[in-house]
């Protein structure tokens, strides 16, 4: 991508696969954009954004804006012509004027089949609300509105085990994502793609995942089976690494770290953190509850 000047914004889980797949094509942004670096851990020392110490291996500059009302970011961005912005999972919405900025617009990688599952949390709300039909990616442009854009191109994907992982499908989807974005650059820059408007009607949206919205109402004595414990394991697979699921069991809470379902359909535990104690297997945990 010769003389195209390109200024990527990126936070996680889709950021470092997407820039990987990018300079894998040739593709290098001048300037990349992230959140700034946030107080963590023990001390809670400044820590840099991932996308941040990926930029810094490959002697790329970085911007960290606090907000986008700052002149100084302003001044930044329009000190140079830009050809085109790529937006993947950023924290901040872009303002009009940053949007109408790059001559080809900003491409936006969306980890969704479009106009489904539109919002913030398109890969688990699919785990857990059960539509597999809707997983994929959507390289699309991005205007004022929240995942409305005109589509580039779409991918689905078909995973092996339904209901996957929460991680491995972040994993899963960043890969599919960073390879059809890279895909798409070259081409829209060179005027080989015409947009396509999505069908409105048919739009569905996701929320943030909520703080307590991950309890399980189940005894460990009686784990239920058919439609209601595929029901509960698309659950816990949703959580799976954004806090996991839970039950409470004599005034105790029991972590879930890993589930399954038994030939009978029935909700299988396998791994639990029960509270106050290490992970442990699940038959160890019932036959601490059996011990005087």
């Amino acid at each position: 991508m010769e003389n195209k000047k390109i200024v990527f914004f990126g936070g996680e889980p889709l950021g470092i696969p997407a820039l990987e797949a990018l300079a894998a094509a040739g593709i290098i942004p001048q300037l990349i954009v992230c959140s700034p670096d946030r107080p963590a851990g023990r001390g809670l020392p400044l820590v840099p954004p991932a996308v941040k110490q990926w930029a810094q291996t490959q002697n790329i500059e970085v911007f960290q804006p606090e907000n986008y009302q700052d002149e100084s970011a302003k001044q930044k961005l329009f000190a140079t012509e830009w050809d085109l912005f790529v937006v993947v999972a950023y924290n901040f919405i872009l303002p009009k004027w940053l949007l109408e900025l790059p001559k080809k617009g900003c491409l936006n990688v969306h980890p969704s089949l479009l106009p489904a599952l539109r919002g913030p949390s398109p890969i688990r709300t699919a785990i857990l609300q059960n539509q597999p039909e809707a997983v994929g990616v959507t390289v699309m442009l991005l205007d004022e509105k929240m995942d409305t854009g005109p589509i580039l191109q779409q991918q689905a994907y078909q995973p092996k085990v339904w209901p996957i992982s929460g991680p491995i499908l972040d994993g899963e989807l960043a890969a599919q994502g960073g390879k059809l974005l890279a895909q798409v650059t070259p081409a829209w820059l060179a005027g080989e793609i015409e947009p396509k408007s999505q069908n409105h009607e048919l739009a569905t949206y996701t929320k943030m995942f909520k703080k307590g919205a991950n309890e399980l109402h189940i005894s460990p004595l009686a784990l239920p089976s058919g439609a209601e414990a595929f029901s509960l394991l698309c659950k816990i697979k949703a959580w799976e690494g954004i806090g996991d699921t839970f039950f409470v069991h004599n005034d105790k809470r029991i972590k879930i770290k890993a589930a399954g379902l038994s030939a009978d359909s029935s909700l299988e535990l396998y791994r639990v953190v029960p509270e106050g104690k290490a992970e442990m297997d699940f038959n160890s945990y019932l036959q601490s509850l059996a011990a005087p």
